[in-house]
């Protein structure tokens, strides 16, 4: 009598159900690859980085049985050793287990809009790549931005 292995499929049985628990192999380098590789610097830690006294905006999408979770932090802040420059921050953050990778977007804030532009739209797609590894979709939404201020121009009038 033959026997079925492990990776014969069984030609009487029914489609896998749609809940079968599926398994992969992920490592820090794997995500940092396929997810970060447009980041300005990647790093792997226990922790997070993200200052939450200097977020701005926070993205969280969590796995609903494991605790891991995806998040999309845009954050402002200064270093010491460059205290005149302000840096404008997206930190993506992918934790899985115990193991947090993460990849930032990051630039002065006195940057041209199209570096504001470009550095958005590549955190916000690792986003949401990333969020899949916890089984979710994304969906963008609109948002309306203020004006930057800008040094008042006298009004110019006819006589």
């Amino acid at each position: 009598m033959a026997t079925q292995t492990d990776t014969e499929t069984p030609s009487d049985a029914a489609e896998p159900d749609w809940e079968t628990p599926l398994s992969l192999t992920l490592t820090p380098s794997l995500l940092i690859h396929s997810l970060m590789g447009t980041a300005s610097a990647v790093h792997t830690g226990w922790t997070s980085c993200v200052d939450d006294s200097l977020v701005l905006s926070d993205l969280v999408s969590m796995e609903d049985r494991a605790g891991n979770y995806i998040r999309l932090a845009e954050q402002e802040f200064v270093e010491d050793d460059q205290p005149g420059t302000v840096w404008h921050d997206w930190t993506l953050e992918v934790r899985i287990g115990t193991v947090l990778t993460t990849g930032h977007w990051q630039f002065p804030v006195t940057a041209h809009p199209s570096e504001w532009e470009w550095n958005a739209r590549e955190a916000g797609r690792a986003f949401e790549r990333a969020c899949l590894l916890v089984g979710r979709r994304v969906r963008r939404t609109m948002a309306v931005e203020d004006p930057a201020p800008t040094d008042s121009v006298p009004r110019a009038s006819r006589h």
